[in-house]
């Protein structure tokens, strides 16, 4: 059994060499990557950092404002983020997005050989799937056989469960930003896709895109019978998706939809498609265990993991705190997706996280070695890319844009004319980059990290031999193997001694003896073993933990 690790690869950056990168830049002058440029060798380098999955960003057709001929609904820029706009403002559920093909028409054939590719490489392949809200320019032109969201609603009222949009009857909608050259006309408004029941969202709002109808009212009660509208179009679009091989969804803003229809609807999936996992994106700690009842495989844990950690490596808050992330969820450990990076939060290297991408070494081994479920790393965070480029419409603000056409520093020099190798890289981001490739590697080697069990060594330790503030030490553990993880969040480099309980050590099958030679299997530190002066209570490990680092160790 293997660790899930997720490589999110946002695609329209991914393999674009063009080094123009002009602020607020059109698609013919900052250019945009291709599937059919995720070739072999790139698909080859992501595999070797102990990837098991590959979610392909933005790959089904969003609104822009980069126009194409078959279009019969293009995009108004009044109601479009930045150029290349949100790729989460669908405006096509059934067609893949035209930036990123190389021949336009046969876009969907070069999605189909992607995923074939993939494959090839004995990795898995996820998309996007966003059920809240779609673009308020939508209509499938790639199926137009299908029914289309919207044709048959009463835009005369409100609310109706089987309407796909609500309403604001005899209100015109007032776009937060103005194009003198194209006025954009919605009468009645929809409401937006946050939720905002207004037709004069803010520039704050999600005022590009429209919200779904599940048959929750405004007012909160809730039509689930006969089944509205919207869950089997929604079905609908999950099967056709689901068909074309794919092995998984990760899924938008998943609890702004309500639960009723995921167990519905993820039941449907996988009976028929039982390889299917479902990713979701979760922010409510209070309803992970609905969403995982549901059917969910994994959870997005941000406001518990993440935050967490995050406070922890900017020193806000000591190492210690990190034992609430699995007092929290425990029981929840085999659903939950940790990370560092995604496209919605800040780059670890950026002036607004660490400035250096190196000081979370500590923080991706936890998110590597705490958990039952998954990791996921960001396209660029293994070479300490910085997010701090104004891109256009994201501006300054330590994230890679997802509203612009842009080529990140690190990912095109990796991408190196379509070679992806490290050659170009600058000596920190090859490093590191290597550290990522070699930690990763030994996750994968080790069963204990894919499913042993955990035990939190802080009790025993933090008011006696370690600095509880900087070091965090536990250990993973199944029958046959015992692994101990000691992590450093100081500046300098500490020398500790872990102290491992008798408790520890029946339960992991085993005790204390002097013949055990712990091996650390990064190289990072020499260890010692030693017997405790308490030999009653406990027999510990003293070992060098290097500053911004950890140590993983055999016994």
């Amino acid at each position: 059994m293997e660790k899930t690790v997720i490589y999110q690869l946002f695609t329209r950056h991914f393999s674009n060499t063009n080094p123009t990168c002009k602020p607020d830049g059109t698609l013919a002058e900052n250019g945009c990557g291709k599937l059919a440029e995720i070739n072999d060798a790139a698909l080859d380098a992501i595999a070797k950092m102990g990837t098991t999955h590959v979610w392909y960003t933005g790959v089904v057709r969003h609104a822009s404002t980069t126009r194409y001929p078959f279009e019969s609904r293009p995009a108004n820029a009044n109601v479009v983020k930045g150029k290349a706009g949100s790729p989460y403002a669908i405006c096509d559920y059934y067609d893949i997005d035209p930036d990123l093909a190389v021949s336009v028409v046969d876009r969907m054939a070069e999605f189909e050989e992607l995923v074939e590719r993939t494959h090839e490489h004995g990795l898995r392949c996820l998309i996007d799937f966003v059920p809240n809200h779609v673009a308020r320019n939508y209509h499938s032109d790639a199926n137009p056989t299908a029914p289309q969201l919207g044709e048959a609603d009463n835009p005369h009222i409100a609310f109706d469960p089987d309407n796909n949009f609500y309403y604001l009857p005899d209100t015109e909608f007032i776009s937060p930003v103005g194009d003198k050259d194209q006025k954009y006309n919605e009468l009645p408004a929809r409401a937006s896709g946050n939720d905002a029941f207004t037709p004069t969202p803010s520039i704050n709002d999600w005022y590009e895109t429209v919200k779904l109808n599940y048959g929750v009212a405004p007012d909160g009660s809730t039509h689930f019978d006969p089944k509205p509208d919207t869950w089997n179009k929604m079905r609908d679009i999950l099967l056709f998706w689901a068909k074309k091989g794919i092995d998984g969804f990760r899924v938008d803003m998943a609890e702004m939809v309500p639960v009723e229809f995921w167990k519905w609807a993820i039941r449907q999936i996988k009976t028929r498609h039982p390889h299917i996992i479902f990713v979701a994106e979760t922010y409510d700690l209070a309803q992970y265990r609905n969403y995982v009842a549901a059917g969910f495989d994994l959870l997005y844990d941000k406001v518990n993991f993440y935050d967490t950690l995050r406070a922890v490596l900017c020193g806000k808050r000591p190492a210690n705190d990190l034992r609430n992330i699995w007092q929290n969820t425990g029981d929840l450990s085999k659903n939950l997706l940790y990370f560092l990076e995604n496209h919605d939060e800040q780059r670890i290297a950026s002036d607004f996280f660490l400035g250096d991408g190196a000081k979370a070494k500590p923080g991706m081994m936890l998110a590597a070695t705490m958990g039952k479920g998954g990791v996921m790393l960001y396209a660029g965070q293994e070479m300490g890319e910085r997010g701090m480029d104004a891109e256009g419409f994201s501006g300054t603000d330590g994230r890679t844009t997802i509203f612009d056409y842009w080529a990140p520093t690190t990912l095109r020099l990796f991408a190196n004319d379509h070679r992806y190798t490290d050659s170009q890289l600058p000596d920190e981001a090859r490093q590191l980059r290597q550290w990522y490739a070699r930690t990763m590697t030994e996750v994968q080697r080790h069963p204990a990290l894919a499913y042993g069990e955990m035990y939190d060594l802080m009790w025993v330790n933090q008011h006696i031999s370690l600095d509880a503030s900087r070091v965090y030490a536990f250990l993973r553990y199944t029958d046959r193997e015992r692994l101990l993880i000691a992590l450093n969040f100081g500046n300098t480099p500490l020398k500790v001694h872990i102290r491992i309980p008798a408790d520890a050590w029946r339960l992991m099958g085993s005790t204390w003896n002097e013949s055990i030679q712990p091996r650390d299997l990064l190289g990072n530190s020499p260890v010692q073993p030693r017997t405790s002066v308490e030999k009653s209570q406990t027999n510990g490990i003293e070992l060098t933990i290097p500053a911004h680092d950890g140590l993983m160790m055999k016994l």
